[in-house]
């Protein structure tokens, strides 16, 4: 009884300090985009992630067989699209046995995207890939 009254009172506290201070939970708040989102220029990718970007821009061929397969954004971590708007490409990972961890993710028409984002931890995390 003790415990849940203690719980209670530690979240209440949280949530009014939130409200207080105008930070709300990340949870709540949902994924950043627009100008506060993080970037990433071509020049900064990757050896590889370079070279997947031009795959892209010339439509192939791709290494990998998922290449250019749906990406759902279930997380909702990248700007809302229709079904079928996302696609993912590997970047290859050295010393890596499988696909790795690295992906660029692209909206839009195959060869000139909306936008494409870099994932450097399968998903977890985009930076939006900017062009001088």
């Amino acid at each position: 009884m003790a415990r849940a009254a203690a719980f209670k009172f530690a979240l209440t506290s949280y949530l009014l300090a939130a409200a207080l201070t105008g930070t709300a939970p990340a949870a709540a708040r949902g994924p950043v985009h627009g100008p506060a989102e993080a970037t990433v220029s071509v020049s900064e990718l990757p050896r590889q992630g370079r070279e997947t970007f031009e795959l892209i821009r010339q439509g192939g061929p791709f290494p990998y067989p998922k290449d250019g397969s749906v990406f759902f954004n279930r997380e909702r971590l990248l700007p809302p699209g229709k079904r079928g708007y996302w696609r993912e490409y590997t970047v290859k990972t050295p010393g890596s046995r499988d696909r790795g961890a690295r992906r660029i993710v692209c909206g839009g028409p195959p060869r000139l995207p909306d936008a494409c984002y870099y994932t450097a931890d399968h998903y977890a995390s985009f930076r939006k890939i900017v062009e001088p």
